[in-house]
């Protein structure tokens, strides 16, 4: 229960970013309380044991981490720490009636050889330098902008200093730059993907969705580097929460808001738990939960409705399956990202069936084993015998492809993906799945409707609705947390700035909130 009736800040929804919230707003000495709905604080940045009878610490829901920013562990002393992957990603094909496969890592020279072998001359890797080169450039200037007061579209153009850049990503659809650059069909589908993850858009979508998507997943860090979590992504949550603790924060789970009223300067949050009610007042109101979320709390018009567009499934194997390209060892082809069926034409007939209303009948998906990089998550047992994990994330599979029957089409996609993943393996995954307790194999999967359920993400969508292009836009305030109600602030995923495993929503609403207490230009 809340310790208190009165506090400088209620954060409503304990997922990752409320946490940071909460962490910033209580070490700078304010009475801070979180409301959790569900009974663990994490949102989707939780692990969990899935597989009864097994200890298997998977992150159920996100899984790697790119744009926590370093400053956000340093200012909040977190205890969390991240793994580089050696080997950046893996693509099997099939040409010239052969299995093949591009490996991308394990330095420059291998990449290079690898480019050779795959395409039969040097030019797609040049291509590839160049075009990455733009990346790290763009990635070097816009990340450190994410923690700072958020900048006008013309500064953002300033300080990336690239028109070419600028052009590429910011202004025409990305599907150009990538056709201009690339010629091999399977490496223009490899560097589409990151503009498609979470997101339903063509490689030429007029609105740069698709492009918006793309940002977001080459900058962080500066770099574009993901990275694994050391624990799983259970880890870096908790380590927030018992920073938020330290502070002082409180963290109620179990505990739903159901209401937030405002007059501007104070507010009335209400919640409930499994059997009581209650209010609680504060200076100011955080929401962590998406902008659908605070429509419904402060009885405003919501947003455009959301639409997720993925697919997760969580395996346990006995031991990685032999791949048909016997060029590639198993637990490097896995240890980065493991691409199936993402040819940049394939991906666009699997977006034109989607938008058709069909699922695509050749799903594109990727994969990748958190076990080889960091095998903390599995019990000295598990790991003494070989065990590992895989990590699958679908692509092009959009919430209304699930309306009408949920269970039978996630069944249905869940055959057809691992087909498309059998296709380039030596032997059947299903001969390589652990079983738990119960004897069923280690396979779990969610559809976009099952996160709208489990985790009320609006239409599954995991970024809280479309990304935005990282500065200003009418209404987004100083530090693009700013709602309609001058008290109310967005800290989650739906803020400027969301979407992701950062912690920068949270930390800019927390900077928001200081600023506007000591009088200074804010929210």
């Amino acid at each position: 229960m809340p310790a208190h009736e009165r506090y400088d800040a209620v954060v409503v929804g304990g997922g990752h970013n409320g946490l940071v919230a909460a962490a910033y707003l209580a070490r700078a000495g304010r009475s801070v309380l979180v409301l959790e709905r569900l009974g663990t604080a994490g949102g989707a940045a939780v692990s969990t044991r899935p597989f009864a009878g097994l200890d298997a610490r998977l992150s159920r829901y996100s899984y790697l981490v790119s744009l926590l920013p370093k400053k956000i562990v340093r200012d909040l002393d977190l205890d969390f720490r991240v793994r580089g992957r050696t080997v950046s990603s893996y693509t099997p094909a099939e040409r010239a009636g052969r299995p093949t496969g591009l490996l991308v890592g394990g330095g420059e020279r291998r990449t290079r050889e690898a480019f050779a072998r795959f395409t039969g001359s040097d030019r797609e890797y040049a291509a590839w330098q160049r075009f990455y080169a733009a990346t790290g450039r763009v990635a070097q200037r816009v990340f450190p902008t994410l923690t700072e007061p958020l900048p006008t579209r013309e500064e953002l153009r300033r300080r990336v200093d690239d028109e070419e850049a600028w052009r590429m990503f910011f202004e025409e659809p990305l599907g150009v730059a990538v056709e201009a650059a690339f010629a091999d069909d399977l490496v223009r589908g490899v560097v589409l993907t990151d503009a498609l993850i979470g997101t339903f858009a063509d490689a030429h979508d007029p609105s740069l969705l698709q492009n918006r998507c793309f940002l977001y997943h080459v900058i962080g860090g500066g770099t574009g580097a993901w990275d694994v979590p050391v624990g799983g992504m259970g880890a870096l949550t908790g380590a927030i929460a018992t920073a938020a603790r330290a502070a002082g924060a409180v963290i109620a789970t179990g505990h739903e808001a159901v209401r937030v009223d405002t007059d501007g300067r104070t507010a009335e949050v209400a919640y409930r738990t499994a059997d009581a009610e209650g209010t609680v007042a504060a200076r100011h109101v955080l929401v962590g939960a998406s902008p659908h979320q605070l429509a419904a709390l402060t009885g405003d018009e919501p947003p455009v409705p959301a639409e997720g567009a993925q697919f997760k499934v969580n395996m346990l194997l006995e031991r990685l399956p032999r791949l048909r390209d016997e060029s590639v060892n198993p637990r490097e082809a896995f240890a980065g990202t493991f691409h199936v069926a993402e040819g940049y034409e394939q991906l666009a007939t699997a977006y034109a069936q989607a938008a058709s209303g069909a699922l695509p009948a050749v799903p594109p998906s990727e994969i990748y084993c958190h076990s080889l990089t960091d095998p903390t998550i599995l019990g000295p047992d598990l790991a003494d015998r070989g065990y590992q994990t895989l990590t699958l994330f679908g692509l092009h599979t959009p919430a209304r492809l699930f309306a009408r029957d949920n269970d039978a089409a996630r069944e249905e996609l869940l055959r057809s993906t691992l087909a498309q993943l059998d296709a380039h393996l030596a032997e059947p995954l299903a001969d390589c799945l652990a079983t738990d307790a119960e004897g069923r194999p280690c396979v779990e999967a969610r559809t976009p409707l099952d996160l709208e359920r489990d985790l009320r993400l609006p239409g599954g969508h995991i970024f809280h609705g479309d990304l935005a292009f990282p500065y200003a836009r009418e209404g987004s305030g100083r530090w693009g947390v700013a709602t309609r109600h001058a008290n109310v602030l967005l800290c989650g995923a739906g803020a400027v700035r969301g979407g992701g495993v950062s912690g920068v929503p949270g930390h800019n609403a927390a900077m928001a909130v200081l600023e506007a207490e000591e009088g200074r230009t804010g929210e």
